[in-house]
């Protein structure tokens, strides 16, 4: 007999609609609004009063940054790569096109989400603009910023590799 995960995949999606539609409610309103709303002044103010918190907001949220990201995750995939078999390694290319497709196929989906949210830098008074202070261009402020393009990539890459690669890869990649 053979084993479904029917039951699982209903209940995660579930929770997946229970969750976008918590977060649904106009803007600055709801639970979480609360809670995005405590945790941005929370680091905000630690950006403000600690010098070297906020040169690493600036280093990370630098363009230049998402490059290093994408530098990590080839060179999790290499090693992965280097260790397989001639067969796992046409799967690890046939997983690559497949998660670059679905990567392609959700941006596109986000975007057409009847919703926009700005950063909390420009729904806020007296945000601190990280770019503003240190002087490099940094991505802290977008008039529509959920689904973040670069974090959810970073998810799907995660994701596909706890798939394929177990949970240390999965570990591995969600700290990249």
């Amino acid at each position: 007999m053979t084993n479904t995960r029917i039951p699982a995949i209903l209940l995660l999606n579930l929770a997946g609609a229970a969750l976008f539609l918590s977060w649904y409610p106009p803007a600055q309103t709801g639970f979480w609004f609360t809670l995005d709303a405590g945790i941005f002044h929370f680091f905000n103010h630690l950006a403000a009063t600690s010098h070297s918190f906020l040169w690493f907001l600036a280093i990370t949220n630098n363009r230049a940054f998402d490059g290093c990201s994408l530098l990590a995750m080839g060179l999790l995939l290499l090693w992965y790569w280097r260790r397989a078999t001639p067969s796992g390694r046409r799967h690890i290319i046939i997983m690559g096109v497949v998660m670059l497709l679905s990567a392609v196929v959700l941006n596109q989906l986000g975007h057409l989400l009847p919703v926009s949210r700005p950063s909390p830098t420009l729904t806020f008074e007296y945000s601190l603009r990280v770019g503003n202070v240190v002087g490099i261009s940094t991505k802290d402020a977008s008039t529509d910023s959920f689904p973040g393009d670069h974090g959810m990539m970073l998810l799907i890459f995660a994701g596909f590799m706890w798939r394929y690669f177990g949970v240390k890869a999965f570990t591995l990649s969600m700290l990249i």
